[in-house]
């Protein structure tokens, strides 16, 4: 438990990607073999269920603590977290009980055989001999819910980079049905109880903001044009009967997308398909804010695949029959992609559309209009580009159209963490609803150090409540904010969610009173 204690407050503590490398590779060498499995379980949602309420956790830590009700939940405002809070309220340990992650998991898993008087005596017990960050940790087991600093890409790094594995083969091991109980954390990494090699993704070509227009399509019959979708980019893999889909964050995906598992199936050979996952209904792209509703779920209910019906837009054919085309032009592999879709009759994956244009005047009007089918813009790839790793300016181009914009007023802030753990950087803003103020997005970006100095010094004047690390100020500063796209959502009081929300500037010229209001805002939904 210690080393695990160890590594949670390593990845706590930094937002440096090589600490928390090497955060993980130090409990690599330190746990054992059972331990390690738990920690990926932890980290993977393989937690057992909350065997003891958060009521009773509460109600013993004010009998042991003997403080107010009041003075528990200012506390509990202060901190932010109640397996923290129970943790730091409750008195130092009068001895200490050693044991490994895994034993302690052991315990906890046995918590639901217990009757209440039986639960309440061993957390007692364990409360009493543990120190702070450790029991902090013990809380966090109890609840079921743990949250490791550390994102999925970030974990198969540092274990692809501890043991010298593909990533790509590290993904697809640990995303398979394993149980600590039944698993050997080494067998598992090395893709023992997996062929890893079948699901094996290509790195993905990506493409730069377009640059000198007028000079870049002088010749426009030299490019082939199609829009740019804000979906999930995706790479499909048939190999061996067997499918997987990839997003580009080095993510297996595939039971999310059944619809498009169910379609590939039916097609002959082998072969791996490069484009865009989107929410389609109706054969109308939706928004994004429709597609996250799918996302990451563990249960897809009948009810979410009829409301979100998901299908994919193919831009590319990375591999046909084993064959490794990235090599031959984009031409080539649009005619052997073209040749996939040939008499098929097709619900969820489409064939990405050619846009075509006889001049730079009239594809530039394309471009202006795409936003009213749910396009981001435009892309144009050169005819004989080959599918390289990543991006390399020339061969593939970005063209998107302008963001949308509000202006919109702070109403709480946030400190950040690392360099700027003294300074408030988290912003949360609101347009006018009526004579209401209502959330509609938060941003984190767009300022420069001055601007988050002075806005740092206004909140520390002007904060009217706290909420844990939050705080509410005066509704006095107004920023221009900048975002790709807009949708209903339930996250935002407002209703509406902004997708890819950034702060464009500050807006000194301005007042509350000449903020956007709600209204307003829920026009730009397609």
């Amino acid at each position: 438990m210690r080393a695990f204690a160890k590594l949670v407050h390593a990845l706590d503590s930094t937002n440096k990607t090589n600490q928390k490398l090497e955060a993980v590779h130090h409990f690599f060498r330190e746990a054992e073999d059972k331990d390690k499995l738990w920690f990926l379980a932890l980290f993977s949602g393989r937690r057992p269920k909350r065997a003891v309420s958060t009521t009773l956790l509460r109600e013993w830590a004010k009998e042991i603590t003997k403080i107010p009700e009041w003075l528990f939940l200012e506390s509990y405002s202060s901190v932010g977290d109640l397996g923290e809070t129970i943790s730091l309220l409750l008195p130092d340990p009068k001895g200490y009980m050693e044991y490994s992650l895994s034993e302690w998991m052991d315990k906890i898993n046995q918590l639901p055989f217990y009757d209440e008087y039986e639960k309440k005596q061993f957390i007692l017990k364990v409360w009493g001999s543990l120190p702070h960050q450790e029991r902090f940790i013990f809380n966090k087991l109890l609840g079921g819910s743990f949250r490791l600093g550390l994102s999925t890409k970030g974990l198969v790094n540092a274990i692809s980079s501890y043991y010298n594995l593909d990533a790509s083969i590290v993904s697809h091991s640990i995303m398979g049905e394993w149980t600590v109980q039944n698993s050997n954390f080494e067998e598992l990494v090395h893709g023992e109880y997996v062929d890893s090699n079948l699901s094996k993704p290509y790195p993905f070509c990506l493409a730069y903001p377009i640059e000198n227009i007028e000079e870049t399509l002088s010749d426009l019959s030299k490019w082939q044009i199609e829009y740019k979708w804000d979906g999930i980019r995706g790479q499909v893999i048939k190999r061996n009967d067997e499918i997987f889909i990839w997003s580009r964050g080095e993510e297996l995906i595939t039971d999310q997308f059944p619809e498009i598992v169910n379609e590939v199936r039916k097609w002959e050979g082998d072969f791996v398909l490069d484009g865009e996952i989107l929410a389609i209904a109706n054969g109308e792209i939706l928004n994004f804010t429709a597609l996250q509703k799918r996302l990451n779920r563990k249960v897809l209910s009948k009810k979410i695949l009829e409301e979100v019906p998901v299908g994919m837009y193919v831009y590319d054919i990375l591999e046909h029959n084993n064959k490794d085309l990235r090599n031959e032009s984009m031409s080539y592999r649009r005619k052997m992609l073209e040749s996939y879709f040939v008499n098929k009759q097709l619900i969820s994956i489409k064939l990405s559309t050619i846009v075509k244009s006889e001049s730079l005047v009239e594809l530039s009007y394309i471009r202006e209009r795409a936003r009213e089918i749910n396009s981001e813009g435009l892309m144009l790839k050169h005819k004989d580009s080959v599918y390289h790793v990543g991006r390399k300016k020339g061969d593939w181009w970005k063209w998107k159209i302008a963001p949308l914009t509000i202006d919109a007023v702070l109403i709480y802030a946030q400190k950040g963490s690392g360099r700027r753990s003294s300074q408030y950087t988290d912003y949360t803003f609101a347009v006018r609803d009526n004579e209401n103020l209502v959330t509609i997005a938060k941003a984190y970006s767009g300022l420069t150090d001055k601007e988050i100095q002075e806005v740092s010094r206004f909140v520390n004047k002007n904060a009217v409540e706290k909420f844990g690390p939050v705080r509410t100020v005066k509704p006095e500063l107004v920023f221009e904010i900048a975002f790709e796209g807009i949708g209903w959502s339930t996250r935002h009081k407002a209703g509406v969610a902004l997708r890819f929300p950034r702060i464009l500037r500050w807006r000194k010229d301005k007042t509350v009173a000449e903020i956007d209001d709600l209204e307003s805002v829920k026009k730009l939904i397609h």
